[in-house]
């Protein structure tokens, strides 16, 4: 009876074994699996931040075309007077929607006049005369400006678009780091440079308007290009400028 006994005890063991094995063999996988689940990251969609402080904060280039108003009997303009203007422009939202702002900036100008009021002698004692253009091969007067522009801004501008429509209007100081005349007739050649009868400081009111990048400009000079002192043999030379043309924002 004790070989029986014997033989199951040991039929018996091997099978004990086997499932000690498989279960052991489950539990260290289902651990792993819920380990990888624990350290696997949840994915999250990126946010976008909105900036609800933006500001319209522009570099921006004009090209203009000059007219003369208000000039001396039979002042006129033959060839075309262009213009170039470039700058920044500092923005100040003083609105909630921030569509309603106050702009600074600075900028440089150049302004070339073709027209027939001509100057003769010398930068201390300039000589003003309306000539004909038959008699002239050459007439015309050049500036070199620093900008002072301030501005009130209305736009339909959001954080999201930089595509809008805008209004901006406001006043422009400007300063004469130098100017240069040139009169050229069959007899003489005069060039004057920084003529003392320009007014330096000058300042007048402007307006751009448009969609975007292209943009209607114009600006009226306040104060008169000449001082006083400046007259031709029967008047004062009491003439203003006009800008026409197009402007260019670029943020």
């Amino acid at each position: 009876m004790q070989k029986p006994h014997i033989f199951l005890e040991q039929s018996l063991k091997p099978k004990s074994k086997m499932r000690l094995f498989f279960s052991c063999l489950f539990l260290v996988s289902f651990l792993n699996v819920f380990s990888q689940e624990e350290k696997a990251p949840a994915t999250e969609t990126p946010k976008v931040k909105i900036d609800s402080l933006y500001r319209e904060d522009q570099f921006y280039f004009a090209v203009t075309y000059n007219a003369l108003n208000k000039g001396p009997d039979g002042l006129s303009q033959k060839k075309f007077s262009a213009g170039l203007s470039f700058g920044f422009l500092r923005d100040m939202p003083i609105n909630k929607n921030r569509n309603v702002a106050i702009a600074a900036g600075l900028g440089f100008s150049y302004k070339n006049y073709f027209q027939n009021l001509g100057i003769t002698g010398t930068s201390d004692a300039p000589v003003y005369n309306v000539v004909s253009y038959s008699d002239v091969s050459t007439n015309k007067f050049t500036q070199y400006l620093v900008d002072l522009p301030i501005e009130f801004r209305w736009r339909t501008s959001t954080f999201e678009s930089y595509k809008f429509w805008r209004i901006y209007g406001g006043i422009k100081f400007s300063y004469v780091l130098f100017d240069r005349s040139v009169y050229k007739d069959s007899d003489q050649k005069v060039v004057i440079k920084n003529n003392q009868d320009f007014e330096k400081l000058q300042y007048g009111v402007y307006i751009s308007s448009g969609f975007n990048t292209w943009n209607f400009y114009a600006y009226y000079g306040l104060k008169p290009l000449f001082k006083s002192s400046a007259k031709t043999p029967t008047e004062t030379i009491d003439m203003r400028t006009m800008n026409i043309g197009i402007i260019f924002y670029i943020l």
